[in-house]
């Protein structure tokens, strides 16, 4: 390894640092794209936003409380504080986001990537979800 013995002794430091909270390959973005961070509060019991879907990928990690997380194709699941999540954006729904607990805030980071020319976020009609019903994956209680 190349570099002085003090250059080699922050990096042994900093690897020691470092924690690995998630990893995934996620899918092509285009050159071009916007990459936006935004923290999202939400208030005890919010249901978040309603289906919608993100025209590139995004990536999370919940600071405080709980969330309730659903993708179409996946069963909803809860994502607690220090942990992480993420969606592939294009065409996939993502149904739920609300805070899961109704006694406490909930706050998230997500840093996303917009594909050129469209917005960040789109909202699903009523429409498309009953078109796409097929393709959510079955819920507890629903």
């Amino acid at each position: 390894m190349a570099g002085s013995a003090e250059s080699q002794a922050r990096l042994a430091a900093l690897s020691s640092a470092i924690t690995v909270l998630q990893s995934a390959k996620p899918p092509f973005v285009p050159e071009g794209a916007e990459g936006m961070t935004i923290r999202v509060d939400y208030p005890p019991g919010a249901p978040g936003l309603p289906p919608h879907r993100h025209s590139g990928p995004a990536f999370g990690y919940v600071l405080e409380g709980e969330m309730l997380f659903e993708l179409e194709g996946e069963p909803e699941r809860v994502v607690r504080a220090g942990e992480t999540f993420w969606e592939p954006g294009g065409d996939v729904i993502h149904y739920q986001d609300g805070n899961n607990r109704t006694d406490a805030w909930s706050r998230f980071i997500v840093t996303m990537f917009c594909a050129p020319g469209q917005p960040m976020l789109t909202l699903v009609d009523d429409e498309e979800l009953a078109q796409r019903q097929h393709l959510r994956a079955p819920r507890p209680g629903a």
